[in-house]
């Protein structure tokens, strides 16, 4: 069965002098956003936060499966089982598994076994990927592409936090399978993230690092 198709209507084709302000005004947007790892506990709106999921939901995915679930935690009880078990995991990284390259190079930006962030931020946003979904029968759907999928999302995601004005930080601690526990999520869905958003404590400092130039991260033929 194929499915059915609507015409494209909301696409308008912009004069080139238009295009490149609009790509030049979003680029020098995005170059501004910074990882934070010190929040302010200002509250953040949750409306804001809602109509950035929705923004994050447009991404592409495999076959238009959609293999997102976004948990947002602002319970302050679930943040701190959240850093707990997190810690945990991340003890056992830095000091048993960890190579040292990758140790020296995490040192500069300041990253270590304490998340305090977890806690201190006022809103955690756990992305999950769908492994596969499960029809209202129990029978079984396969997802197709699902970490790519996943991750074009949370890219979105990152930019529409910034583009509303809230910072964020990326947090992958490895193993994440107690997400599932904590936050009662199915076996099918596997942890993919803990995006941690806010508002940046007064004050606060970041590393000065610099990004790659264009001809470093591209190749145009």
């Amino acid at each position: 069965m194929h499915e059915a198709k609507l015409a494209l209507l909301n696409f308008v084709e912009l004069p080139e002098s238009e295009m490149l302000l609009r790509a030049n005004d979003y680029k020098e947007e995005l170059q501004k956003r910074r990882t934070v790892r010190d929040f302010s506990s200002k509250h953040v709106s949750m409306e804001v936060i809602k109509s950035c999921l929705l923004a994050a939901g447009s991404a592409p995915s495999g076959a238009n499966k959609q293999p997102w679930k976004f948990v947002v935690v602002t319970d302050q009880i679930l943040k701190t089982k959240i850093r707990y078990a997190a810690e945990v995991v991340e003890q056992e990284f830095y000091e048993e598994r960890a190579p040292k390259e990758w140790v020296n190079a995490l040192s500069p930006l300041g990253t270590d076994k304490h998340k305090p962030f977890l806690e201190e931020a006022p809103v955690l946003i756990v992305i999950f990927e769908e492994k596969f979904a499960v029809l209202s029968n129990g029978e079984k759907s396969k997802n197709y592409y699902t970490h790519e999928s996943v991750g074009i999302a949370t890219g979105i995601l990152i930019s529409a936090l910034h583009h509303s004005g809230l910072v964020s930080l990326t947090h992958t601690p490895s193993p994440m399978s107690f997400l599932n526990k904590i936050l009662d999520r199915p076996g099918n869905e596997r942890p993919f993230m803990i995006l941690v958003a806010g508002y940046p404590k007064e004050g606060v400092c970041v590393p000065a690092i610099k990004r790659k130039h264009l001809d470093e991260i591209s190749i145009i033929k």
